[in-house]
Formats: structure tokens, sequence, C-alpha cells
């Protein structure tokens, strides 16, 4: 007789996979969103001494380090995470699940506390842009990957976000939400600490120190809530019975194979045709999120980020414009569509309706283009009110918040429930596909406006 499963008692692991989720990108998000500090300390000194009094021309005039600095960013923090996601797929059963999640917590606050120093570091713009980009690859790999360090550097590689999603496999679906939801967040978090940054009046410097900060306090916030979550009974009983369910797994697939299972390459080969077979069950959900993110990503910010206000020129609104309406805006409207799937999930999983909701949002890819993108070479500028840009902003954040949510959430329920967490790690791992896919298209795009 099956054994019914406890009550999560105040919501607490509900909450704990938030905060893991939050913790997860709000690295990415916090370097993303301060890309008016990065920018300001990449500008070519000869050239702001040439012109102390930039208008909008000094678009035209900025270094290659200052121009090119959204796509780079984007495509160094996007290429690790997809590799060190594959290895994860495949390697997040050798490595323990606690190391995984706890070293790259750590490694994470690690780099983020050496960023805050390095605020207050002067250096020369290559410098400064060769250790940022490392810095970023660091994190979107350590807080994707965790390497074998503790193992004498023997082998690589697990993945945070693939674990948190493998975790949340063996729950029930609705525990996919909260990671999706904390991972909105972050974004949201990482603006409005932004935002008040600049509200503050304080020197640029000053105010990415204290925004730095921040983050370093969140992610000890998630580190703990991470020690906690063995503790509470509600994901021990989830955990006890995928244990119980792995030896049964492993006898039936014995049982079939007509070859001696006394050698390791047998039982590899079994784990590969595991994860075809796990693979075929979930490839249109895959597909479907990789696609989601590949849009997404190929706009935002590498081409978000570059609109201009047509409204007031120079002044305050000028000022807050993209923390506001692209940052901000995008965050809060993907968190939205990313927390409404713990209410409602539609279309269904076999719908035909949810991938042609995902290929429609090609649309944003032109509309986004044809707004007042600076400087731009080829294009002309069809959406000069900066009303349309916020609108496209809306339903283009919302609709990649809530479509890829629902993909995350049903991809492990297609499988059985011992194949949950494999199935959470390879949806994790198209997840990260479209993101490398999405920032290496993010040049093509912008090269055209």
């Amino acid at each position: 007789m099956a054994v019914s499963s406890p009550k999560d008692k105040y919501f607490g692991v509900w909450l704990i996979f938030f905060l893991l989720g939050l913790g997860t990108l709000l690295p990415w998000n916090f370097f993303m969103t301060a890309t008016m500090y990065f920018t300001n300390r990449l500008k070519d000194s000869s050239l702001a001494d040439s012109s102390a009094n930039r208008t909008e021309e000094a678009g035209e005039h900025r270094s290659v380090l200052e121009a090119k600095f959204n796509n780079v960013m984007t495509l160094c923090a996007m290429l690790p995470l997809l590799l060190c996601t594959c290895l994860n797929s495949f390697l997040h059963t050798l490595i323990s699940q606690h190391l995984r999640v706890m070293g790259s917590l750590l490694i994470i606050m690690f780099v983020f506390i050496v960023t805050a120093v390095l605020v207050k570091v002067p250096l020369e713009p290559l410098p400064f842009f060769s250790i940022t980009m490392v810095k970023i690859v660091i994190i979107n790999s350590f807080g994707t990957v965790l390497q074998f360090i503790c193992c004498l550097f023997t082998a690589f590689g697990a993945v945070l976000q693939g674990s948190l999603f493998g975790m949340a496999g063996l729950l029930p679906a609705s525990y996919t939400t909260p990671i999706m939801s904390g991972q909105g967040l972050a974004g949201t978090f990482a603006a409005f600490a932004m935002i008040c940054a600049i509200a503050s009046g304080s020197e640029l410097h000053d105010a990415a120190f204290g925004y730095f900060i921040t983050a370093c306090v969140v992610i000890f916030l998630s580190l703990l809530s991470y020690v906690l979550l063995p503790k509470l009974e509600f994901f021990q009983f989830y955990q006890d019975r995928n244990r119980k369910q792995r030896p049964d797994k492993e006898n039936s697939v014995n049982l079939m194979n007509t070859e001696s299972k006394e050698e390791a390459p047998g039982q590899t080969r079994q784990q590969n045709v595991s994860m075809v077979k796990i693979f075929k069950k979930i490839w249109m959900l895959a597909v479907s999120v990789c696609f989601t993110f590949t849009v997404t990503i190929g706009m935002f910010p590498a081409i978000t980020a570059d609109i201009k206000s047509t409204l007031n020129d120079r002044g305050s609104w000028d000022l807050y414009f993209i923390p506001v309406s692209c940052f901000l805006l995008f965050n809060l409207c993907d968190w939205a569509g990313r927390s409404l799937t713990a209410i409602c999930m539609w279309p269904q999983k076999d719908s035909v309706l949810l991938p042609i909701s995902i290929v429609c949002r090609l649309v944003f890819i032109p509309l986004f283009m044809l707004c007042n993108v600076q400087p731009r070479l080829h294009l002309p500028i069809l959406f000069h009110h900066d009303g349309f840009f916020i609108i496209f902003m809306i339903v283009f954040a919302f609709s990649n918040g809530y479509l890829a949510s629902l993909c995350m959430c049903y991809g492990p329920k297609n499988v059985s429930p011992h194949e949950a967490e494999t199935a959470g790690a390879i949806m994790a791992f198209f997840l990260s596909l479209g993101l490398a896919l999405g920032a290496a298209l993010s040049f093509l795009f912008r090269a055209l406006v």
C-alpha cells in the first residue's frame, strides 16, 4: 500500500526552492543589470576628453569594448553554462548533490566579493574588460558547474541549475514553479537594486560597491537555505522514495540484458540507452524551452538595452529609461509569467498550442529591431514612441516566463518517477542551449540593425 506524502509545513520546501532559484540567476542578473557601471569603466578616456558635452552623437563614438560589452558578456555567460550543463546531464549521478550545490554557491559568493573589491581598484579599460569577462565565465561555470576540486582535480562537473531542476523533478510538478519564479525575481531584485543605486545620487562606483555586496548577502542566504533543506520531512520523503526506486530500476534493466553484469562499460551503456529513452519522451518540450530562450536572449539585453527614449532628451526619464523600461519591466513581467504556472497550466503538455505559441514569439525580433535602437546603420525606425517598446517588452517578457516555466514543469512529469531527475537535467541542458544560441545570434541581430 502506497504511503501518502507528508505536508510541506509552512511551505518550507517551496520557499527554499524559491530562494535557491533566486540564488541561481542572481549573479548573472546583477552583472547584466549593472551595464551602466561596466560600460562607464570601459569608456575611452581620449574620446571622453575630446567630447565633454556628449550628445546623441556619443553613441557613434563609443569605444569597441564599450559597444560590444553586452554581446560579449552574454556570450561569455551562456557558452560555459551550456558546456557545463551538458556535463551535468551525463555526470549528475556521479557527484554528490550536496557537493554540487554547496560548492557552486560558495564559489559564486567568492567571485562576487572579488567583484565588489575591484570596484575600488582603478584599472585601464582593456584589463578591466578582460577580468570582467573571466569573472562572468567563472560565475556561469561554477554557478552551474562544480568542478571536482575536492576530488583531487580528477573529474569534472556538475551543474547547480541542473541539480536544482533535477531535485525538483523528484517532487510534485508544482515544485519546479518556485525555482522558475525565484529565477524571475532575481532579475527584478537586481533591476530594483540598480534603480535605488541611481536614485541615491551616489557616485557610480560607490553605488556599484553596495550593489555587489547586496548580491553576496542574498547568495549567502541561499546557501543557508540549502543547508536547511535536507532536514525537512517533506523533502526527505521524496528523496527516500527515489532511493528505493533506483535499485528496482537497475534490477529490471539487468533482467532484460542478456550480457553478464560484471563490467563497468556495460553499466555505462545501459545509462546511455536510458538517457536516449528519456529524451525521446521529452524532446518536444526540450526543444520548445530551447527555442523560447533563443528568441529571448537574442533580443535581451543586446538589442533592448540599446533602445533610447524619445520622450525626454537628457532628462531624468532618459536616466531611468533602460533600468525601468528594459530591465525592471522585463523581470517583473517574466516573474509574473513564471509564477502564474503555480495556479494555471494551460495549454496542456500534449497540446499543439504550446509549440505554436512559442514559435509565434519570433515576431518580437523585427519588432524590437525596428524600435529606436542606437546607434543603427541599416534598418529604419518604425516604432518611435517609448510606448511601443514598453508594450512589446511586457508581452515579450510575460510570454518568456510563462511558456518556459510550462515546459520546465511538464518535462520531468513526462517520464517515470525514477527518471525525473535525469529528465530535469536534460531540460536544464536544453534551456542552456537556448541561452547560448540566443547569445550567439545577438551579434547578428545587432549588426543588422
